[in-house]
């Protein structure tokens, strides 16, 4: 054998693996290392879950939901029962007519002022077959010729049953101030168109029986423009028109 040959040791392959180091790739006292602690298992963190959070308006809106519907559903129950009314008593708006119109007393004064007094006829019709009218306390009728209230007066309390018509009587008394210039457009007003305008306003607090139910009271308000020949003291007059309208009002 040479004195200069080498030798180069062979592994033995019956040996056993080498064991893996125990000890960290570098000292203990070192910030980091670039493989972490081997002695120490790397542990890794779920991600944490956003917890819902309850919002403040949610309660709210849940409120305003309820109420709506609460609401709708109220609307829908009144109006079927209006629905189921109206098709069982099929109601019809009472008629008003002014037959006649007499003037009493219709006196210029000393003082300016106009004494006057009316008689006056009204036709009402109920044309409903199903349904009374009560005609309660507090009526007020009145007769104005342009802004100026002429009369006053006020409708008797009586019942009107089903398709009656009742002819009404009333009495009214007026008393007017510084009445000069309203008799001379009066005299103006009759010699220029032969005809005077009066408006006759009723306010008539009634209630309404649906078969044995008494409802509650409402107002009828009827408005009626009423065209006369004249207006002479102690003569009946002549109505040449006679339009009325009407409402209801709570």
């Amino acid at each position: 054998m040479s004195d200069h040959q080498k030798i180069h040791p062979v592994s033995d392959p019956e040996a056993p693996p080498p064991a893996h180091p125990t000890a960290p790739l570098v000292p203990r006292g070192s910030s980091r290392s670039e493989h972490g602690d081997p002695t120490k298992e790397s542990v890794t963190k779920p991600p944490l879950l956003d917890t819902p959070r309850k919002k403040r308006g949610s309660c709210f809106c849940r409120f305003m939901c309820y109420t709506l519907l609460v609401i709708f559903l109220l609307i829908v129950i009144v109006g079927a029962a209006v629905g189921i009314l109206y098709l069982v008593f099929r109601p019809k708006l009472p008629d008003y007519n002014i037959d006649r119109l007499q003037l009493t007393r219709f006196t210029l004064n000393q003082d300016s002022s106009l004494s006057t007094a009316f008689n006056v006829t009204i036709t009402a019709k109920n044309p409903n077959e199903k349904i009374g009218i009560y005609y309660e306390d507090g009526s007020k009728i009145s007769v104005l010729y342009m802004q100026t209230r002429l009369s006053n007066g006020s409708l008797p309390k009586f019942y009107q049953g089903h398709e009656n018509t009742t002819i009404i009587f009333v009495e009214m008394n007026g008393y007017t101030q510084n009445a000069t210039s309203l008799m001379a457009t009066l005299q103006e007003q009759q010699q220029l168109t032969g005809s005077i305008p009066l408006r006759i306003r009723v306010t008539q607090p009634v209630r309404i029986k649906l078969g044995k139910l008494k409802l509650m009271e409402v107002k009828f308000l009827v408005r009626c423009g009423v065209s006369v020949d004249s207006l002479a003291a102690n003569n009946v007059i002549r109505v040449r028109s006679s339009n009325c309208k009407f409402r209801f009002r709570l």
